[in-house]
């Protein structure tokens, strides 16, 4: 049964009479324990993912929807009451997606589904109509002859095995990313990848891929995980296969968006930021509730949560809703570029961006001396199921600049068994995600963001 969203009153009454045991302040832990069992069960990341998904929906970089975005991410900023709230402006290339399609053409008639892939050239206008050239992964094609593709279409059909980390993605993305570069300089007239998602539906993940400079640029797509088991049972007969391929999508023009940020201002030391977030932008094929519109929910409502607390931490909470993450991290670089020399006041950070699944793990990317926070957050994590791993945590895709100049970062681990199934496809919508797994991440982002904000001394990544 969905739980009911506290309105901003009712739920600072309820969060303050669980902490205030005496006339005295409660304890740090009272206020943290407190301020996370509210979040617990409260609806308000769910509320704001329906507001995003419903009243915007697909966000891809440079649309209209894109602008959209931007508009809800100020205006539900200041509707949920935060302190200070502005957009950068981030400026960037655009692609336009049109009509796609594809097909067999022999030796058996099958229509293939298909997303062309983000950036990629299109095909004459005509269409392409060669033969396949099979591969088994990235490596194979690279390790082909020289014109071993020539005049041909080539189909990598490299499988993603499921984890509950994700780590199967890494070793397949990488035919997406690269693989048209490589396709071309083996003479072929264009590649159709499996798609890089471990899900059976008919519905093609679409994702950025990239061209090298002085190598031809073909056209570039991804055929669902049912087509592409078809491709291999026909290769099995070892009859030659022609594909027909169309793709219509284009390069745009150049266009300005704005990463949106908000923030619950520090007791002490205002200038000092702990930053949380996701990106706003998506896909264009489904709504972008889980990639990345949970990561925006949750973390706007752990600052809300925070910030609607009477005993504010002493740093500032700070949310940014980063621009154009999913063609490049156009955002995320932005951001570094423009906050560079506020890289000391940016204490720490942790992104939400791996879909809805409860958080079962989190690591910390800190100086030895900054352990004893580390500790806090894992004894007040544990009663959401939560566990201590190691001091090895990697920054969140968007906060990976900031890592790069020297900001100690924090991962709130997702269980993301399911995240590729959903990953760049029609099916990333609303229906997927559970409120009470969201209730839970807004939680652990509770409990990271006010005692990382809180921390007695500054935190720090050290040597």
């Amino acid at each position: 049964m969905k739980k009911l969203l506290f309105t901003f009153g009712l739920f600072s009454t309820l969060a303050v009479s669980s902490l205030v045991n005496s006339a005295d302040k409660p304890s740090e832990t009272d206020i943290v324990a407190g301020l996370r069992d509210a979040a617990l069960n409260s609806n308000l990341a769910y509320d704001i993912l329906e507001s995003l998904t419903t009243e915007v929906g697909a966000r891809m970089a440079g649309t209209p929807q894109d602008a959209l975005a931007v508009e809800w991410g100020v205006n539900k900023f200041k509707a949920l009451g935060f302190d200070k709230v502005w957009t950068e402006p981030v400026t960037f290339s655009t692609w336009v997606r049109k009509e796609e399609s594809a097909s067999l053409v022999s030796p058996y008639a099958h229509e293939i589904k298909i997303s062309a892939l983000g950036f990629s050239v299109p095909t004459p206008e005509s269409g392409i109509e060669a033969e396949i050239v099979h591969f088994e992964n990235l490596d194979a094609l690279k390790k082909s002859p020289p014109n071993s593709a020539k005049g041909k279409i080539v189909f990598i059909s490299h499988k993603m095995e499921k984890f509950r980390d994700g780590r199967g993605y890494g070793p397949v993305v990488k035919a997406r990313g690269q693989g048209a570069v490589e396709a071309a300089k083996k003479g072929a007239v264009a590649i159709v990848i499996r798609s890089v998602g471990t899900d059976s539906h008919r519905l093609p993940h679409t994702g950025m891929m990239r061209y090298e400079e002085g190598v031809t640029k073909i056209p570039a797509a991804a055929m669902s995980n049912p087509d592409a088991d078809l491709m291999e049972r026909i290769l099995r007969r070892d009859k030659p296969i022609v594909m027909k391929l169309q793709i219509n999508s284009h390069n745009g023009p150049e266009y300005t968006s704005h990463n949106v940020i908000g923030e619950m201002t520090g007791s002490e030391f205002p200038d000092e930021k702990v930053v949380i977030g996701g990106h706003l932008d998506s896909w264009d094929l489904g709504t972008g509730a889980v990639d990345d519109g949970a990561g925006v929910a949750i973390t706007m409502a752990a600052a809300k949560i925070i910030g609607d607390s009477p005993h504010r931490p002493k740093r500032t909470v700070r949310v940014v809703l980063f621009a154009n993450e999913e063609q490049g991290l156009v955002g995320a670089k932005a951001y570094a570029r423009e906050h560079q020399k506020d890289l000391a006041n940016h204490v720490t950070g942790a992104e939400s961006d791996f879909g809805a699944g409860k958080i079962y793990a989190f690591q910390s990317l800190v100086a030895q001396d900054n352990m004893p926070v580390v500790n806090k957050m894992a004894k007040l994590m544990k009663p959401l199921g939560v566990e201590y791993l190691n001091n090895q945590a990697r920054p969140g895709p968007d906060l990976i600049p900031m890592h790069q100049l020297g900001m100690s970062v924090f991962s709130l681990r997702q269980d993301g068994t399911d995240y590729f199934d959903l990953h760049h496809t029609g099916d990333d919508t609303l229906d997927k995600v559970e409120p009470e797994n969201l209730s839970q991440n807004t939680a652990a982002y509770v409990v990271f963001a006010y005692l990382a904000a809180n921390s007695e001394q500054k935190i720090t990544r050290g040597k």
